[in-house]
């Protein structure tokens, strides 16, 4: 097992017992490893604290919804401004495949594609030219069906493995050091009302959550809660088109394409990494 994976693995530990607060130590023996190695190895690849990040999946998490609330009934005003959101700090852009390209289903276009280890699973990226086409988890569908839904969707293109080509939209998300400035580009082909809904999700401030009825509301379709449900049930590019983000109207968390449990893995890391934007030194260490 390898440290990405005992990450992992101690996350997914953490989501399945958070009603039991487990102990650092218990969260350590899980992934067999002594309670001094495991924070300090955590705290590296994650960023931020186990008992930070297990805070951030329960009390703190539930503090957000109620938080959220009054972001859940002005959503319908506050979809298409940017200000609030850390994402646009990388100045997403999402450019839409054009009639014509989807014409030609991707004559010409070489895809680079690869498998990256991450603190939250391996996810497997694509990208064209023109930006990241492709991201999904490993874990919850293998690579070998990711690409072949790639090979469908752009039956003409090239495709190559090419890890060193993809690993800037993983770095992206996980090294928050970068280059701010630096303009981070996605390429989706969908239909017209997909794209309005994945552009809608861009809006999103990072740490903040939305309904399907009130992202149908601002785009001024009440009725198609359950085709915005589908819509972001479909987006083709995960975390950087943040529909974990998305929740039902009671709160409760909704479906995700990777999992339940994925999508609650995903929001306290998100959470905890904006709580922790500016960390105390001794926060990532045990004292003795």
């Amino acid at each position: 097992m390898n440290d990405y994976e005992r990450i992992e693995k101690a996350m997914d530990y953490m989501v399945a017992h958070a009603a039991a607060q487990p102990k650092l130590e218990a969260v350590a023996a899980h992934v067999h490893l002594s309670a001094f190695h495991f924070q300090r190895l955590f705290c590296r690849y994650v960023g931020i604290s186990p008992k930070r990040f297990l805070q951030a999946l329960t009390l703190e998490r539930g503090k957000q919804l109620m938080a959220s609330s009054s972001s859940l009934l002005d959503i319908a005003h506050t979809l298409g401004l940017s200000g609030g959101s850390r994402l646009y700090d990388h100045f997403v852009q999402l450019d839409a495949v054009t009639p014509g390209e989807h014409k030609r289903q991707g004559q010409g276009v070489e895809i680079a594609y690869g498998v990256h280890a991450t603190p939250l699973g391996s996810l497997f990226v694509a990208v064209t030219p023109r930006g990241i086409c492709r991201m999904g988890f490993v874990d919850a569908t293998s690579a070998d069906e990711l690409l072949a839904r790639l090979a469908k969707e752009w039956p003409l293109s090239t495709l190559h493995h090419d890890p060193d080509a993809t690993r800037f939209a993983v770095e992206a998300l996980f090294n928050r050091s970068g280059d701010a400035s630096a303009t981070l580009s996605l390429h989706v082909t969908g239909t017209n009302f997909q794209i309005a809904v994945w552009r809608a999700l861009l809006t999103i401030p990072e740490g903040q959550l939305a309904s399907y009825s009130h992202i149908a509301q601002a785009l001024g379709t009440p009725k198609s809660s359950r085709a915005v449900g589908n819509a972001v049930g479909a987006n083709p590019i995960a975390i950087w088109i943040p529909c974990h983000r998305v929740i039902q109207q009671s709160g409760a968390l909704g479906g995700y394409r990777w999992g339940v449990a994925k999508k609650q893995m995903v929001q306290a890391w998100e959470l905890a990494q904006l709580k922790d934007t500016a960390p105390k030194p001794e926060s990532c260490f045990i004292r003795h």
